[in-house]
């Protein structure tokens, strides 16, 4: 016998299934919710008018097309309520700070980018990203006092035990805590974590990894690290420095790398070393977007892939995402790809896609704000 209560669990999980579905997917019909959510338009129907009842979404003025171009009467849609103030997202990278402010459904209101030498100038650039961030709540004319919360991140590790960055990759950072040195600079809830994690988390909600559930998202940019989603979760490891593949040595011989170790991946692949290695045989200065031309044969996309075909032996993902500035490339995509064929295990070969991340440059700081959603209660 089904009790009440087991109903009205299922009844609560049906819910969730469909305010995540808007939150991924946007303003939807009745119908497109069923098929999405799988669940009968009966039920969906009943479930919309109750979401609705709750405050938990609203019918939209805007009307859907038919289902399939036909020529019926445009449905309603419904989409998410969006709760009352904003959140933030600051992306720190090795040369730049990114910040985004958005309203809580996660749609971004102003956005702005600077450069400046982040590793040497913690400090600097923690000041830096405090003001850029009030900035964008008057751009965005949000009150300060309705920012609920910053997400941010760094391109290094961050110990999971101290939330501190405790390693040489930064050595204007080393033990110092990113997210309580900016909430002490705006005196708001601020969680930190690692860039390629929230390009990982943004991908997974926003770009090319919806709908999966295991995936491997690698940045290759100044440096090199993965994000690791299983089960569609970020997975970071017992102490938080879970997929630094940038420091998988390749070579015992190799060049010394910035974490002190030789022959790391970072020293072959990083969009500097790349610049560094070529530039001697051109005239003209080369760029990120030069040296990826002249890498036609993928050669730098084999380096990456070797490694991640042994990830992919261990984790057994449904795709790698690239992001970062060299993630569009076509070639990096072919290397990792022939690579993950010829080293990875035949049917984990063939169960995973190599694909392009979808939010480009701007994937970690939408991570941000994603993550800063998540600290907010509903």
């Amino acid at each position: 016998m089904v009790t009440a209560g087991a109903l009205e669990r299922l009844r609560d999980g049906n819910r969730r299934a469909i305010t995540s579905l808007l939150a991924n997917e946007g303003p939807m019909s009745r119908a497109d919710l069923a098929r999405g959510t799988g669940l009968s338009r009966t039920t969906i129907s009943s479930l919309v008018t109750d979401l609705i009842g709750s405050g938990d979404i609203v019918e939209t003025a805007d009307r859907g097309r038919p289902h399939k171009g036909g020529s019926g009467r445009p449905p309603h849609l419904v989409a998410l309520s969006v709760p009352r103030g904003a959140v933030a997202g600051v992306d720190i990278g090795h040369g730049h700070v990114r910040v985004a402010v958005a309203d809580r459904s996660g749609v971004v209101l102003a956005e702005e980018i600077d450069t400046l030498d982040v590793d040497e100038h913690g400090v600097a650039a923690l000041d830096r990203a405090a003001g850029m961030v009030r900035d964008g709540l008057a751009t965005a004319r949000v009150e300060r006092s309705d920012l609920h919360a910053v997400g941010m991140c760094v391109p290094a590790p961050l110990d999971r035990r101290s939330a501190r960055i405790r390693t040489g990759i930064m050595p204007g950072w080393r033990h110092l805590s990113p997210g309580d040195e900016l909430q002490r600079r705006l005196d708001v809830p601020t969680f930190a974590d690692n860039d390629a994690n929230l390009g990982a988390l943004a991908e997974l909600g926003r770009g090319a990894a919806r709908g999966l559930t295991d995936v491997l998202y690698v940045k290759v940019a100044s440096g090199l690290g993965a994000g690791v989603v299983l089960g569609g979760r970020l997975h970071r490891g017992a102490t938080g420095i879970a997929g630094e593949i940038g420091h998988v040595q390749v070579g015992e011989d190799g060049q010394v790398c910035r974490c002190g170790n030789r022959g790391c991946l970072e020293t072959v692949v990083s969009a500097p070393r790349l610049v560094a290695l070529l530039q001697p045989a051109y005239d003209e200065e080369l760029t990120v977007e030069s040296v990826l031309e002249l890498d036609a044969d993928g050669d730098a996309g084999r380096s990456v892939g070797r490694a991640l075909a042994d990830l992919c032996n261990s984790l057994n993902p449904e795709a790698v995402v690239l992001g970062g500035s060299l993630g569009t490339s076509a070639s990096l995509a072919a290397g990792v790809r022939a690579a993950v064929d010829r080293y990875a295990q035949p049917d984990t070969a063939a169960a995973v896609r190599v694909v392009a991340g979808e939010l480009g440059d701007r994937a970690e700081v939408l991570g941000a704000v994603s993550l800063a959603m998540a600290k907010v209660a509903p």
